[in-house]
Parts: C-alpha cells; structure tokens; sequence
C-alpha cells in the first residue's frame, strides 16, 4: 500500500507546494497524490531511462454563475459548499520519464475510453488496455522512446471501479424519463438488463417496454412481453415468440439520482490546464518543463474530444488554451451523450443499436457549414474560433465510419456539397481498416455477423500521424495533406449508387446508418427530415478507395470492408456492429467478380514485394514511419499462407 501524499505537502518527485489563492471562478483547488511508483517494472527505455507512474485525484471547485458554466445542464442544481462553489473531483493517472532531462516537453492526454488506455494498442502495439503497470503493458514503448509525458484523467462517472472516474455530486432531489436499449444477440426466453439510474420507483405501470425486430420497425408490445424490477438498477424481460436474438428492446422508466455529467469538459478542461502550467489554480502542478498538449480520443472518446472543443472547453477559466492539437480517431460526424440529464455517455447511434440517442446532431464538420433541414449555422470550432483558443486537428477515420458514423458528413456539407477545410484541420481515412483493432488482431467467424470480421489495424497509420501531430505544433512543420473521401474527386459517392462485387455466389447490399433530424424533447424521440447519404467508392476487389490505403489494401489478400450484415436468427440484414468484414480471394478462377488469389500473385514473393513497395510509397507521403516497415512486413510473411507458392 502507497502512503497517500496530500497537497500542499512538498513531494520529492517535483516539490509540489500550495500556491497563493486565485480570483479564478473554475479551478483545480487540490490534487492528493495517492500513489507513485517506477513504472513497467523498472524497464529501462534506451536514451530515455525508467518512468514514473503518478496516481491522484485531482479536485475541482466551479462557480455555477460563471459563463463558463452557463451551459452545463442541471449546473444551478448542484449542492454548493460555503463559498457558492460546485465541488467535483477526478481520477488522474501519470506517466513520465524518471530523468526530467529526458522529457521531451509533450503533454500527451488520452482521453479514456470508458475508462480505458487504448492508445498503447494503437500506438505502442501493445495487447493492454488498462492503465500500464507491467513491463509487458509498454508495447513497443513507442511514446515512452519519444520521452512524452502521458496522462489519463476520468470524465466519465458511471464506470467500474476499476476504470479511471470522474466524481460527481449526485442530484438526489431529480427524477425523471431515461430510457434504455437492450439487444440479448443470444437465444433465450428471457433476458437481464442492468440500469444506468436507478428507478425512482418500483411500480411497473410507471414503465414502459417495447421490442421491435429491426430498427425502422415500429415499437409494439406483442403478447409475451413483460418485465420486472430485479431491483432498483436492474430488470428481467421476458422475451416473446416471433422475435429473434436481434430483437431491440426499448425501456421507458422514470429514474432518479442524475449527475452533472457536463461537468466532465471542465474536469478535462481544468486537469490539462493544470497540469501543463496554465495560471488561475490554487495548487500547482507537480510536471514540469511541459511547453505542448496533444489530447487523443479513440471512438467514444474521439466523439467526446470532438464535442469537447465544440462545446467551448478548450479555454480555460483564465481563456487560456488547453490543447495544442487535438486527434479525433474513429469519431465520423458524431459527438456524445454527455451534457444531458440523465446523460448516457457510453451510449451511441450505430444502424441497429442505439440508433437514435443523442449526440449526433448538427454541426459535423470543422468548417463553417449551414444546415438546409433545421435553419442552423456553425460549426465544431465555432466556440474556439470566437476565443481564438482552437487547436490544430487531425481527425482519422476508417472505413466503418462512413457506413455507422456518417462520416461522409464531415467533409460535405447537409446539402450534399463539397467542403474545405480551415488551414488549421486535417482529415485521414484508413481505407478498408474497421472500427478498431489491436496490431495482432486475426479475422474470425462468430454467429451474430454473416462473414469473418476484418483484421486490419489503422496502427502502421496512425503511428506516422501522432508523430506529424506533434511535429506540427512543436515546431510548425506542416503534416501530411488530408486524404478523405469528397465529392469533388469522386471518392464518394451516393448510397443509393454503391455497389459491391461479387463474394461467394452474391454481391452484398450494405445497410446504412442513416441520420435524421431529432426532436429529443420527448423519449423516445421524434425523427424528422433526412440527410444525405454519401460512402467511399470501391475498387474491382470491393476495398474503398479515397483515403490512405494501408499496405494491406494496397497488396490486398480479399476484400476488406468497414460493414458487416447480421446473420439469420439475428436481425438478419441490419449492420452487424463495428467488426468489418474480410473475404479472401480464392485460389482458383472464379466467376464473383473479383480475380483469384493467383491472378493477383504468381507468387508468396510477389505478395511480400508488393506490401512493401506499398510501405514505402505510404513512407515517402509521410503516412508511414521508416522504422515501422518491419512490423508490417512481419505481419505480411505471416499473412502469406493463402498466397501460392
């Protein structure tokens, strides 16, 4: 057990001391240091040394009166201390290197994933996602070789213990409406589901349940169907005849005990701010040397990072600047969940679960854009534009993006027009990667999607563009050009035009993700008018096109696809999840419309050649980093079994 450390004491890792008070109305007013150890078991990394791991908590006190906070839902029906403040706090966790001479000066934040590390999956090639411990947790040590400091602080409050939280009063006086969506994916005659809230009460008239068998079905409530409470935060649904293992259920109930879940931004806002030195707290910061931040966010948190700028919080309570750059991963046009009672920041819209939470509505993109369908205006960088606090961004998607996140819709305006974007944003997409896989992810077949899941990894990519980040707001050297799906090239094109070859006896016709106009007022909410719907053309072999082309698409062993289709017994035909899909070529002449696996390599040598003329084209462009070659062409030999000899 770790002695708990509290500030203002002085702590040898950076003689951390209470600073005089400030007239700041948000600010990190304490941050106990609960643990600090020598991180991955004292593992050295070559030039850099051993680093340290730093766990905290940092608290937080706001004015609910200032404008910062004039946004945050429920905000003046906190509990407030005798100063007038709102009192939060988070969990914190720090990597840097032990040597401070070491540091390369880089604050890198990743935002949590549901309170998981999945940047050393991507990153570090790492197999880990919780907060690294053992040496094995280090990957590659991709970061730790570059010397940047790596921090993970909560924004979440609705997560297991063992996740990295955030710590909100509870507004116990509250109840009201929540709704949850519960999809079994088994056989079974009933089914158990857990709740966010809990239930004000236990009276099951007061609720209501429905099913539907797909998403654009209506809800019914056929004979069979029934619930009861479990307790409080849980129900068992009885299932009816008819309804397969897909079949959505929607529950209705009033619930009671939200949290100031958009009191999050702040906490991210606040932590960041403190830590890379920014004025206005009344402790100070135990990392020095700091001079860049670069936060990341990965699929939820990737939207998080996205509605966090949108939302303002990338000032300060001082209007300082919090994040230098900002990389939006696997996010598409979305955002979260996040500032609403009765918030549900896990959840998000994909074609058949959760398909008409919030969080997706306009605006989508980085540029100033007008709305046809609801009269807005603005944009992402709207509220940073105005305090001149925006950071530069990289946004990377992959091919599941366009199919279940809209992602067409950052790079096009709601009227189906092509879009530019300001000099400060970048777009990537991983063409033919799906939503997200560690590097040593294999291609398998389940019962709930009709074909094997895609292996790819955007990792090779994605490695080459933290690096050009860090090189753009460290020293100004312009990054990579975008390489997105638009319509001025032709890289997009219209869902209703889309078309796949042949794989197996049939060309599949993918399900589509589709975005309407929401009126959330009521739960369920009303849908309205429906925008456009625009996805990557493919090639003859049935891999997109438009983006960077990982070596695996560009020297493919199949087609690789970003959507996969639900199987029988399972909402047949509906998107399956966020797997993709992988259909290798066969070995012999075939009439499906894509050539055989021999009519695309004579040979094992052939294949390897051309995955690393691929490595080296992505190299030159700057998509790719030279030391990376290696892994990719391991992964290759590996991959070469289909190939003839």
């Amino acid at each position: 057990m770790h002695k708990k450390i509290i500030i203002p004491a002085l702590l040898a890792m950076g003689g951390i001391a209470i600073g005089a008070p400030t007239d700041a109305q948000a600010r990190v007013t304490n941050f106990e240091v609960t643990s600090q150890t020598t991180a991955f078991e004292g593992m050295p990394f070559p030039e850099i040394g051993t680093y340290d791991r730093i766990d905290a908590t940092a608290t937080f006190a706001v004015d609910p009166n200032s404008p910062r906070m004039a946004n945050i839902v429920d905000i003046d029906k906190v509990p407030v201390n005798e100063q007038g403040e709102v009192v939060f706090s988070t969990e914190v966790s720090i990597l840097q290197p032990t040597d401070p001479d070491k540091k390369s000066g880089l604050l890198f934040h990743e935002v949590p994933n549901r309170g998981r590390n999945l940047s050393f999956m991507l990153l570090n090639r790492s197999g880990s996602s919780g907060i690294p411990e053992k040496a094995g947790d280090a990957g590659d040590g991709f970061l730790m070789l570059r010397g940047d400091t790596i921090v993970w602080t909560g924004w979440q409050a609705d997560l297991p213990d063992a996740a990295i939280n955030l710590n909100l009063p509870v507004l116990s006086d509250i109840t009201g409406p929540s709704r949850e969506q519960f999809i079994f994916d088994k056989a079974g005659t009933t089914g158990k589901g857990t709740l966010t809230y809990p239930a004000a009460n236990l009276d099951v008239t007061q609720a209501t349940l429905t099913v539907r068998q797909n998403e654009s079905d209506p809800r019914v409530t056929p004979a069979g169907l029934s619930f009861k409470y479990i307790s409080p935060i849980e129900i068992e649904i009885s299932r009816p005849a008819g309804m397969d293992a897909g079949a959505i259920y929607d529950f209705v109930y009033p619930a009671k005990n939200p949290v100031p879940q958009g009191l999050a931004f702040v906490a991210t806002s606040d932590t960041v701010s403190f830590l890379r030195g920014n004025p206005g707290h009344d402790v100070q910061g135990p990392l020095h040397g700091i001079d860049h931040t670069l936060g990341l966010g990965i699929s939820q948190s990737g939207r998080y990072l996205r509605d966090f700028i949108y939302q303002g919080f990338n000032a300060d309570e001082t209007g300082a600047q919090v994040f230098d750059g900002a990389m939006p991963h696997i996010a598409g046009s979305r955002k979260t969940y996040t500032n609403y009672r009765f918030a549900l920041p896990g959840r998000y819209s994909r074609q058949h679960e959760d398909h008409d939470y919030p969080g997706d509505q306009f605006p989508f993109t980085y540029a100033q854009t007008t709305d046809p369908l609801t009269g807005k205006q603005g944009s992402i960088l709207s509220a940073c534009e105005n305090t001149n606090t925006c950071p530069k961004v990289m946004q990377s998607d992959t091919s599941t993006e366009f199919w279940q996140a809209r992602a067409s819709l950052v790079s096009t305006t709601p009227a189906g027009e092509p879009l530019e974007m300001p000099e400060n944003v970048r777009l990537y997409f991983i063409e033919g990667a799906p939503h997200f896989n560690g590097w040593m992810t294999d291609s398998k077949l389940g019962p709930v999607c009709r074909y094997p899941t895609n292996p790819l990894s955007g990792a090779p990519v994605m490695r080459a563009l933290y690096a050009g980040m860090v090189d753009w707001i460290t020293t100004g050297k312009t990054p990579p050009k975008s390489r997105y799906p638009n319509l001025s090239d032709g890289s997009l094109t219209p869902l209703a035009d889309f078309k796949m070859p042949k794989l197996g006896d049939t060309a599949p016709v993918p399900s589509y993700n589709g975005l309407q106009v929401m009126d959330h007022s009521t739960t369920p909410p009303k849908r309205g008018a429906t925008y456009p719907a625009y996805v990557p053309t493919v090639d003859a072999n049935g891999n997109p096109t438009g983006g960077v082309a990982l070596p695996y698409i560009a020297a493919p062993l199949g087609t690789y696809a970003g959507w996969n289709l639900r199987s029988e017994g399972y909402a047949p035909g509906e998107l399956c999840s966020l797997t993709g899909l992988f259909v290798p070529f066969e070995n012999n002449v075939s009439g499906n419309g894509r050539k055989s696996m021999g009519q695309h390599y004579p040979s094992k040598a052939a294949y390897l050649d051309a995955v690393r003329s691929a490595s080296q084209d992505l190299i030159k462009d700057g998509y790719m980093l030279p030391d990376d070659i290696g892994y990719v062409m391991d992964k290759a030999q590996k991959q070469s079994s289909s190939v003839p000899n």
